[in-house]
């Protein structure tokens, strides 16, 4: 099994940052809050895709806008 294979359920921060249109440090402070769930794989923050869909659709990323996943 490749390691392509085991991480095509993950989205690694650039990814994220893409998807909910903010800046990719953004993406590492809603980790570091707990806001979002991740897991470190070596030196990379990883977010299971189903569960930043589920982020993503709640998520404003507009200043002030307080999203969380729970």
């Amino acid at each position: 099994m490749s390691k392509e294979t085991l991480l095509e359920n993950y989205a690694d921060v650039d990814q994220v940052s893409k998807r909910l249109g903010i800046h990719p440090e953004s993406v590492r402070r809603l980790i570091r809050d707990g806001k979002l769930p991740a897991i470190k794989f070596g030196n990379k923050w990883l977010v299971e895709k189903s569960v930043l869909e589920q982020f993503a659709s709640g998520y404003d990323g507009r200043p002030g806008n307080k999203a969380t996943l729970f």
